[in-house]
């Protein structure tokens, strides 16, 4: 019981102060939540060197890929890296199509606890966390998810 209090507390921690993120990817674009509002948002932190990380970046682009135009936008936020070169050469070798936040504890404090690699948090349209898992994710469980979110809401 203690754990789920505990847990309920950091997802109101985590409402309270990943409602206004603003990040800047590798290409020197501005994310913030509001610029999307209307959409998912999936923000994702990884690293190189983890192995559940690289196990889940085909979904990540699937995802990206099939949904970017119209009802999700999903944003990589890299941790705990050498060099921001590293990253990026990574990223090309990965074929990433999503973008790449450097990622640093300053930009982590802006959704909360981080508590291992990987770590999801996903943002409804109205721009509200609704969700958020430690490990690995996959295509299907985020699309089973917003879709049974969208199907309550009709």
């Amino acid at each position: 019981m203690l754990k789920r209090i505990l847990l309920l507390l950091a997802m109101l921690t985590v409402t309270a102060t990943a409602s206004a993120f603003s990040l800047t990817d590798s290409k020197g674009k501005v994310h913030t939540l509001d610029s999307y509002k209307g959409k998912w948002v999936l923000v994702n932190f990884w690293a190189t060197w983890c192995p559940p990380c690289l196990e889940e970046i085909p979904a990540l682009n699937a995802l990206h890929d099939k949904y970017k135009n119209t009802k999700l936008e999903v944003i990589g936020i890299a941790m705990e890296y050498q060099s921001p070169k590293q990253v990026l050469d990574f990223a090309d070798s990965m074929f990433i199509s999503y973008p790449i936040v450097l990622g640093s504890s300053k930009i982590a404090a802006q959704f909360g606890p981080v508590q291992g690699l990987p770590t999801t948090y996903l943002f409804n349209p109205a721009g509200k966390l609704v969700a958020y898992q430690v490990g690995g994710i996959t295509q299907q469980a985020v699309e089973n998810y917003i879709n049974s979110k969208n199907a309550t809401q009709k």
